[in-house]
């Protein structure tokens, strides 16, 4: 299991939010008094982005089978249906088989096409899409793992989870909620 302390999640949270982040000069700075439109990677934050954020607000919330709250907790595709729901307005299906199968998600090309923000789908039950969780970035991702476990944070590369990989989905572009 690999454990993240509070400066390691604080420095991710900040992470993830400066890459959204830009400012432009005072119209008084450039000539002609107009600024140029920002190109639209940097006017807003990235939807990714958005859902890693979300979802590292949840780190250590209990495991709960069937479970889609944050006052309870989470089961795997509860939690990520809440975080979906709560970044950016996307009612995903209640179930990780579902959710691999929701039109407004794509499927990933390979786990090096990997971007934050994407769902990850193990086969924990001997079925395909039987857990889910969030791609972080770096190898990591997030997801609530088991009864008596907590939403936490591992490696993707783990024996375990690198054995048991089926794939990843990600928002179509103007992807909204169906």
């Amino acid at each position: 299991m690999l454990t993240w302390g509070w400066l390691d999640r604080c420095a991710l949270l900040a992470a993830t939010s400066l890459a959204g982040c830009a400012t432009q000069p005072p119209a008084a700075d450039i000539p002609g008094g107009r600024a140029p439109p920002l190109p639209a990677a940097l006017a807003a934050p990235a939807p990714g982005s958005e859902l890693v954020i979300a979802a590292m607000t949840f780190l250590d919330r209990p495991y709960q089978a069937g479970g889609q709250a944050a006052a309870t907790g989470f089961d795997c595709s509860g939690f990520t249906r809440y975080v979906f729901g709560q970044a950016l307005g996307i009612e995903l299906p209640r179930s990780a088989e579902g959710q691999a199968q929701a039109p407004m998600l794509r499927p990933v090309s390979s786990r090096g096409a990997l971007q934050a923000g994407d769902l990850v789908f193990f086969n924990t039950l001997q079925r395909t899409f039987s857990h889910v969780g969030i791609y972080l970035g770096d190898g990591r991702f997030i997801h609530a793992p088991r009864t008596g476990a907590q939403v936490r944070i591992e490696s993707i590369d783990l024996a375990y989870w690198s054995r048991r990989y089926t794939g990843a989905r990600r928002l179509s572009e103007g992807g909204a909620s169906p």
